[in-house]
């Protein structure tokens, strides 16, 4: 049955409205409130929505579902900007709009393509173009223009054993069985009873397949338990660069990192310290000394200027050598700015959080730190799941430092962590998080926090982690596996509409 033939449905607005609140549904699918059978129900009502609605009010349907989602889940954006960042209320508001606008369209793509492309009804329709259609959109959306992977439906899994697929086909693959099941109650909804037969299978092995993957070991110990440690020093971010506050930082992280020396592996998090490292040797090599004479390693987020006087977001280690990772993936607008140099100039004017680093390259190694070989990222980074995959063969580990502090009391922090637990699941090790004010914590292979800090002040957090190596599925062939699937499905579906067309063409 067509939603539209309900009487209060068959208004527009009305329909307008419910895609846009589906889409705010949709926000609670992920940490910190975790409806996540929303991730499943949410993208069900749209597909709904889709059915039988014309070209231009299916983009629009589109268009205010995305608006829902990303203005009630990225909402933290103007705490960044604002209260945090010190931008002026209205270019916090105009800053955040934009974004939402632009991640709207890619929803309004999505509907405009689902009635130009897909088969107008149908199992096919429901339950493998539009799953393959949203994935591919999802999937672009991470990468476009630097993209923005938060809020993937996937990360809504993490607690639940559909995380199984994460090892297999990454955070990708937990949203194409999501799309495939929200596909398949719309054909219980509206398909025939031969259809309704199949999705009602589908639904079953969309949960029993990734459960029983999750009894397979993709990964294996590979040494004694290391001691790990982390300092957060929880600064306060409008602390965080004033003058008269950096001897108190400096000693803030000197002395609770006294208290954990002998700990094999110590982390600091992402700029951890007011100043770049150049200006800082003496105080970092007093710190190496101090943790060496204890056969203690420290991983330390610090900023740092190369020799041709660029500036880098980066990860220090101090152990048996030294070395240096350079995050990858920078913030737009505050950390890098697109275009051209005068926008860069207009937003310094208007005062925004600007700090105008370079990118890391792309072929950086891990990094040797106590027992432990570390895939290494810095905020953002880890987001981007399959960027620093070809690291994995030798780490044994992976640790995150970030200042989730920008956040405030939001629920970015929560959001952050979410992602972090899937990058776990994907690689099958432990994860380190560094944070100076966010969730600093210790993340199993499974995905669970197995230790927190206490959020808001000065804390150390200690723990121990097991080396594992191993390369699960997703592992050795990143997105592109289900990337692949995706795509293949769509071109059959497209090929398949173009062959009936011709033959009913031929008929008539």
């Amino acid at each position: 049955m067509l939603l539209n033939s309900i009487p209060l449905l068959a208004d527009r607005r009305v329909r307008l409205a419910l895609a846009a609140a589906a889409g705010v549904a949709l926000s609670t699918a992920f940490a910190p409130v975790n409806l996540w059978p929303l991730a499943l129900l949410s993208p069900a009502l749209l597909m709904a929505l889709w059915q039988g609605a014309p070209l231009r009010h299916a983009a629009a349907l589109g268009f205010w579902f995305n608006a829902g989602t990303f203005t009630s889940g990225t909402y933290w954006l103007y705490v960044s900007i604002h209260q945090i960042g010190g931008a002026p209320l209205w270019i916090a508001v105009l800053s955040m709009g934009a974004v939402v606008c632009i991640l709207s369209v890619y929803g309004a793509l999505l509907g405009w393509a689902a009635v130009r492309a897909l088969p107008a009804s149908g199992a096919l329709r429901w339950m493998a173009g539009l799953p393959a259609l949203w994935l591919l959109v999802e999937w672009v959306r991470g990468w476009f223009l630097t993209g923005f992977p938060w809020l993937s439906l996937g990360y809504s899994q993490t607690g639940t054993w559909m995380a199984g697929m994460a090892p297999v086909l990454g955070v990708y693959g937990i949203s194409a069985l999501l799309l495939v099941g929200a596909g398949a109650l719309v054909t219980l909804a509206m398909g025939s009873r031969r259809e309704q037969l199949l999705a009602g299978i589908v639904l079953v092995l969309i949960w029993v397949v990734p459960l029983s993957l999750r009894g397979i070991a993709w990964t294996h110990a590979a040494g004694a338990p290391v001691s790990v440690a982390i300092v957060q020093g929880a600064i306060p971010q409008n602390e965080k660069w004033q003058a008269t506050h950096r001897d108190d930082q400096l000693d803030t992280y000197r002395d609770l990192t006294r208290t954990v020396l002998g700990a094999q592996v110590i982390v600091w998090p992402e700029a951890a310290l007011p100043d770049i490292a150049q200006n800082l040797k003496e105080y970092l090599l007093a710190r190496y000394h101090e943790a060496n004479a204890r056969h203690s390693a420290l991983v330390i987020g610090v900023l740092r200027q190369a020799s041709n006087g660029d500036y880098f977001n980066s990860v220090l280690t101090m152990g048996a050598g030294s070395d240096w990772y350079d995050k990858m993936h920078l913030v737009p607008f505050t950390e890098a700015m697109p275009g051209p140099a005068w926008a860069r100039h207009w937003l310094e004017v208007l005062d925004l959080p600007y700090l105008g680093f370079e990118y890391g390259a792309t072929d950086q190694q891990p990094l040797a730190a106590g027992g432990l070989i570390l895939l290494p990222a810095v905020c953002y980074d880890d987001a981007y799941g399959s960027s620093n995959l070809h690291m994995l063969p030798a780490a044994n580990a992976l640790v995150t430092v970030t200042n989730d502090g920008w956040f405030g009391h939001s629920t970015a922090r929560y959001l952050h962590v979410q992602i972090a637990q899937m990058r776990s699941l994907e690689t099958g090790r432990y994860l380190l998080r560094a944070a100076n004010d966010g969730i600093s914590a210790i993340i199993a292979p499974d995905g669970r926090v197995v230790a927190q800090a206490p959020g808001f002040v000065p804390a150390v957090l200690r723990g121990t982690v097991v080396p594992m190596l191993g390369m699960p599925p997703f592992a050795r062939f990143g997105n592109w596996l289900i990337i692949s699937l995706a795509t293949t499905t769509l071109v059959a579906i497209l090929a398949w509409g173009l062959i009936v067309h011709g033959r009913r063409n031929l008929g008539s």
